[in-house]
């Protein structure tokens, strides 16, 4: 190698230092000037990562105190301790434990958990004997005993003698019903009415 060329990689060199050492000073500027700034983001992020870290521990803690509270009140329905613990920890379980209460009483809860309201007042209207409660409760969409709900209504009103009532009741019921059989019985029964 000519002394030129060894000149040439010494600059070459001492540019590419330069450049670095460039590089790290402005990265040192940025860091003194937004100092505040970034260590506020370093401890957000980091204190987010801890809030999410307890809230789903405390989540699943409470899911397993509410379950195991459920089961104690599922083979001891007078265990009050246990009945206060789901209150406190799940909600819609605890409102569970009172439809299985009071399924088992044969009373009626007062309950918010949309398909057990459903069944409750399903149950209701079929132990009043109400037609309108019935026909309340078939009408809504998402009732998960519909057919079952007018099939009903059409027997109620098979016993009270409005035989045409009964026959237009179980034209609601849809042929691929689950209550398809019921209603054959029922139609059978109504041809000589």
């Amino acid at each position: 190698m000519s002394l030129k060329e060894n000149v040439d990689y010494v600059k070459e060199e001492l540019n590419s230092e330069e450049k670095f050492l460039e590089g790290f000073v402005k990265v040192e500027r940025f860091y003194k000037k937004n100092k505040l700034i970034i260590i506020a983001a370093v401890v957000i992020v980091i204190g987010a990562i801890i809030g999410l870290y307890t809230t789903k521990s405390i989540q699943e803690s409470n899911k397993l105190d509410a379950n195991i509270a459920f089961n104690k009140v599922i083979e001891d329905p007078k265990d009050t301790s246990a009945m206060a613990t789901l209150k406190e920890k799940n909600t819609q379980l605890y409102q569970v434990a009172q439809f299985v209460q009071a399924t088992k009483d044969g009373k009626a809860a007062d309950i918010q958990v949309t398909y057990l309201k459903e069944l409750s007042d399903y149950q209701k209207a079929l132990n009043e004997k109400d037609i309108n409660k019935l026909n309340a409760v078939s009408m809504q969409n998402n009732f998960l005993l519909k057919e079952f709900a007018i099939f009903n209504k059409a027997l109620l009103q098979v016993n009270e003698g409005k035989y045409e009532d009964a026959k237009t009741t179980l034209k609601l019921i849809p042929a691929d019903s689950k209550a398809s059989e019921l209603v054959n019985i029922l139609n059978h029964y109504l041809v000589t009415k």
